[in-house]
């Protein structure tokens, strides 16, 4: 095994917000395994690299039993150890729809890859991580779990309400694991990003940049990866354990309630 201190798994980490936690964690000090669904993938490995980040690759789709189980036993057989899982991989409509013409399809595509997909990670890595920590032979052997949703958790957007719906249903799983894993020191932790610029919201930038430009954030600029990886590397640092179950916005105050 490799004799490395600290494992991370960062779940859709190609790209934007979850590449940018895993450069964070890096810094941080974490090996970080990086994923997304993709089999294999040389070019990201040695763009990571590029950056002065080194990270492993494992080809993972959430939403499968069988991708799950694969990353589980691959860490473990590596490393011996998982110390912090960040559920970040999550999908969008392929096409935004009205909720009173959303198709079944969308609908289950989204709670299939989004929501199960985060469920069955969080109970798959926290078995895991309750057998790491009765078994005991980990000196300071501190695991969480970090999962990613979005104020579309809270904020209604009719035009892709399964998103939403989604997103909202990470929220009661990290409530859930967070009650369940406290009598094993295995703190849970929600970070739910705002407006980020990203491939996500680049097809509709113009209509974001007029609203932040009038205000429904308070602090006026596009969220970047980076503010969402800054409260991922907070959740995962250790000061917060205490707090398993809290929320940390990463939204420019949108969730502040103004007149």
């Amino acid at each position: 095994m490799a004799d490395v201190q600290k494992i991370a798994l960062v779940t859709g980490s190609s790209r934007g917000i979850g590449r940018g936690i895993a450069e964070r964690l890096s810094r941080d000090g974490f090996h970080v395994v990086a994923s997304a669904t993709a089999r294999e993938n040389e070019a990201l490995v040695r763009s990571f690299a590029e950056q002065g980040v080194a990270v492993d690759y494992i080809g993972l789709d959430i939403s499968s039993e069988g991708d799950r189980a694969h990353a589980l036993e691959w860490i473990r057989e590596k490393y011996g150890r998982i110390d912090l899982l960040v559920n970040n991989a999550g999908v969008a409509p392929t096409v935004r729809a009205d909720i009173l013409e959303t198709s079944r399809e969308s609908f289950r595509r989204l709670m299939h890859i989004n929501l199960e997909g985060c469920f069955f990670m969080c109970q798959l890595f926290a078995n895991e991580m309750v057998r790491l920590v009765q078994a005991g032979t980990l000196p300071d052997y501190r695991p969480r779990i970090v999962n990613i949703s979005s104020i579309s958790a809270y904020t209604s957007s009719t035009s892709r309400g399964e998103y939403c719906i989604s997103k909202a249903g990470i929220s009661m799983c990290t409530k859930l694991f967070a009650d369940r894993l406290a009598e094993y020191g295995i703190p849970v932790f929600e970070v739910r990003p705002g407006i980020i610029l990203t491939d996500m919201t680049a097809g509709v930038r113009e209509k974001y940049e007029k609203l932040i430009a009038e205000g429904v954030t308070p602090i006026r600029r596009f969220g970047r990866p980076e503010d969402v990886a800054a409260c991922v590397s907070a959740a995962a640092g250790g000061d917060l354990d205490f707090a398993t179950g809290q929320v940390l916005n990463a939204d420019g105050g949108f969730h502040l309630r103004r007149l």
